[in-house]
């Protein structure tokens, strides 16, 4: 887009149940501060960027199936995020309340869902 300049920000929304207690969980997970909260919407943002998470109400959500399975709710996105550690990324993303999928695509990379039911992949970082 053209009329975008350097330093505007940029982002997803993200559906939940939840949209507070998912943005904690995330703002815990990524040591990101939750930047505006109000009713049915939280933001999560990076201190030095222009980058945002928003998580909005859903009333009517239905989590997504990972690995998708015919007929239920497929996943749409996901985040990625790259770890230097990928046993201890993995194990302070479940004391935070995610849970381990059933199915990880390759050795170096972990699925795991956040507790709305989002699948996440957590990647190490081989150099």
């Amino acid at each position: 887009m053209r009329s975008r300049t350097a330093g505007m920000w940029w982002g997803t929304a993200i559906e939940a149940p939840d949209p507070a207690a998912l943005a904690r969980f995330y703002a815990d997970l990524l040591a990101w501060p939750i930047v505006h909260e109000e009713p049915g919407t939280a933001i999560v943002a990076p201190p030095q960027g222009a980058v945002y998470m928003v998580f909005q109400q859903a009333t009517d959500y239905r989590p997504p199936v990972w690995p998708p399975v015919e007929g239920a709710q497929r996943p749409m996105m996901h985040f990625d995020f790259q770890v230097g550690d990928l046993e201890s990324a993995v194990a302070d993303a479940l004391a935070l309340g995610a849970t381990l999928a059933v199915a990880s695509p390759r050795e170096n990379i972990r699925v795991l869902l956040d507790p709305a039911g989002h699948p996440f992949c957590l990647c190490l970082d081989e150099g």
